[in-house]
């Protein structure tokens, strides 16, 4: 699909967004121009639906098919190595009951003041960001 300048504009601020979000939509594109543009690049499989707004909007992302239409590489989450410390942690950190400071340091092997760090909210919300750095530590 040949790219309009509006369509390549929404693809390259939604690939800079962190979320790869549509968010950033030039003020003269309104009502049906909008919409379709949203349904060609829908349509192409360059964008899809996200979420709802509490407006009831739809928040549409951009798909990996739209990441190589404007040239960008999509990446790769990085691998998790198995049998690892971090992974222990991880696989620990998801379990719906959540993890004990005890369960780290027992799992781990570690002191409960370095465990400790672990469990500080430096990363709230993102329990493997967490044991990431704490990984990192230990390497």
């Amino acid at each position: 699909m040949k790219l309009t300048d509006t369509q390549r504009s929404l693809l390259e601020a939604a690939a800079k967004h962190p979320q790869k979000l549509l968010t950033d939509f030039p003020a003269n594109l309104k009502g049906g121009a909008l919409i379709k543009v949203l349904t060609a690049l829908g349509n192409a499989g360059l964008i899809a639906p996200h979420n709802k707004t509490p407006e009831g909007n739809t928040q549409f992302v951009i798909s990996t098919a739209g990441l190589e239409s404007i040239g960008l590489t999509p990446q790769q989450p990085p691998k998790q190595r198995e049998g690892t410390k971090q992974a222990t942690l991880i696989e620990l950190l998801k379990r719906p009951e959540g993890v004990s400071l005890a369960e780290m340091v027992q799992a781990t092997g570690w002191q409960q003041h370095y465990a400790d760090v672990l469990v500080m909210p430096t990363c709230v919300g993102n329990p493997a960001c967490v044991a990431e750095r704490v990984a990192m530590k230990s390497a």
